[in-house]
């Protein structure tokens, strides 16, 4: 058997962090997912604009615990089944990337990603507007409040919540 090198050890430690922090979070109790879509902060304002295009980009390393597959795979699934026009048009794109992977170093680099991570990129005309959402770790146990959260955020990016 292969010893894991460094990298790895290091990317399982981190997603390790995310469970821990996970049970801690969700022993707070559900929240709705209008509740949670600013992550806790105020609704933007009908005076902002809405995004042109939205990049959501799931890091991740070569091995994955269970919640961080999930959470890929909850965001990809609200993206198909409840903005499927979007999804087909490419103004909302998801992209899954291996943060270990050489090739995707200068992407792990627009976002400043570390670890396990949800970025969601609002772009605006030409200008990126790049979030993490960490709200996403708390639903993860929840796939309906998860989909319903992340449907909200993505409604009030686009303007039409």
């Amino acid at each position: 058997m292969k010893k894991p090198s460094k990298k790895t050890i290091l990317w399982s430690a981190v997603a390790l962090g995310f469970v821990v922090v996970l049970a801690v979070i969700s022993s707070s109790g559900p929240r709705s997912g209008a509740d949670l879509a600013n992550n806790g902060q105020a609704p933007m304002s009908t005076a902002s604009q809405s995004a042109d295009k939205i990049e959501v980009v799931h890091f991740h390393a070569t091995q994955q615990c269970w919640s961080c597959t999930t959470v890929g795979e909850f965001a990809l699934k609200t993206i198909k089944e409840r903005f499927p026009d979007e999804y087909q048009s490419g103004a909302i794109v998801f992209k899954d990337i291996n943060g270990e992977l050489p090739e995707n170093n200068v992407i792990v680099t627009k976002y400043q990603a570390s670890g396990s991570s949800l970025f969601v990129n609002a772009i605006i005309g030409d200008r990126d507007a790049i979030k993490e959402d960490t709200t996403v770790w708390r639903l993860v146990s929840n796939e309906q409040q998860f989909m319903d959260y992340f449907e909200t955020k993505l409604k009030t990016l686009l303007g039409t919540s």
